[in-house]
């Protein structure tokens, strides 16, 4: 697939109104106790490297000592905001061990460390620019995947919790072969995850946007492929954007799926998890719809973009209804009224 359709600069959209009261009604709205543009404040960067010395693209960030101690009481009690709704008399354990941002991409993202200093426990969170596309996505997430997914937003800046997971583009390294891995449960996962991503229109998931969470069941392994970067909810024009198996990242979950899995059971597996799309769609009929309402209004691609998917998927399910959307928005609104037609 040649990477070059998926544009290099992704535009950022400010939170509408719409979608600022819908967040307000669902408690994604909240006071946070700092924002994006004050941790840009840095002087300083140190460049983090992994155990073989190769450069993340992460920086540790130094403060100015007469902000530092106030900055990382602010973390904290964010933390405490979204693990233990702002109780303080929990934070007295617990500190900013760092503070790392990443320069590249279109988040630039913030990637808080936070340490429990009774037993060295660690845990994450991340601050980015409240981007509707990005907020969108996430809530979509949450409603239509088997994740849930906390995040906030107050004005231009998000904070979202960390998803545990083993990275895609690390999981086959040989930093990972102790790992027994089933390959047919891995393929059947991978076909599932490509799936939720075209229906609700997620794209650019390739191996370094997602991870995989890998559970002991009693008789083998379990995994489950998570989304951790939601910049390109239904922004770019083409439909293959939109689906995982098309990304030359991924390759190697393609390859096992071709080698273990036939038509037959590929088709099984997407009839799966669009009949459980279909059922969360309908225990969240309310929430969805008003999701929708919201996203429908708002502008979250260029009008040519928007153009070329709608022909797209009216052609990909000979479904003219795509043909009559106006925006981004209408658009995943049609792809899931095929989804809950066909249940």
């Amino acid at each position: 697939m040649d990477l070059n359709i998926i544009s290099k600069k992704k535009l950022f959209y400010p939170i509408s109104e719409p979608l600022r009261n819908y967040l307000f009604n669902y408690n994604r709205l909240v006071k946070i106790p700092f924002t994006y543009s004050e941790l840009l404040r840095y002087f300083s960067t140190i460049p983090q490297k992994d155990k073989h010395g190769k450069d993340t693209l992460w920086k540790t960030v130094l403060f100015q000592p007469s902000e530092m101690d106030d900055i990382h009481y602010r973390l904290v009690k964010m933390y405490a905001m979204m693990k233990f709704d702002g109780n303080e008399s929990l934070m007295e354990h617990l500190q900013v061990d760092r503070v790392d941002y990443c320069p590249f991409g279109n988040s630039k993202p913030f990637r808080i460390r936070i340490v429990n200093q009774y037993n060295d426990n660690h845990d994450y969170y991340y601050v980015k620019i409240a981007d509707a596309s990005r907020v969108y996505g996430l809530e979509l997430e949450d409603l239509l995947s088997p994740n849930r997914i906390n995040f906030l937003v107050d004005q231009d800046t998000l904070v979202e919790e960390h998803i545990a997971g083993i990275p895609g583009d690390m999981f086959t390294r040989q930093d990972y072969q102790w790992l027994e891995q089933n390959e047919v449960r891995m393929a059947k996962e991978f076909i599932k995850f490509n799936e939720r991503c075209f229906v609700r229109l997620l794209g650019d998931m390739r191996a370094y946007n997602f991870v995989i969470d890998v559970t002991a069941d009693f008789d083998d392994v379990q995994y489950r492929f998570r989304a951790i970067d939601f910049d390109q909810q239904c922004y770019e024009g083409r439909k293959r954007i939109y689906m995982p198996q098309y990304f030359k990242e991924n390759n190697y979950y393609v390859s096992i799926g071709m080698k273990h899995l036939n038509a037959e059971t590929v088709e099984q597996y997407q009839q799966e998890e669009r009949t459980l799309m279909a059922k969360r769609i309908k225990r969240s009929r309310n929430r969805t719809n008003r999701l929708l309402e919201a996203m429908c209004a708002d502008i979250l691609s260029t009008q040519e973009k928007t153009d070329n998917l709608k022909k797209d998927l009216a052609t990909h399910y000979s479904y003219p209804a795509f043909l009559k959307c106006k925006s981004m928005g209408e658009i995943v609104k049609t792809s899931l009224d095929v989804l809950l037609d066909k249940q």
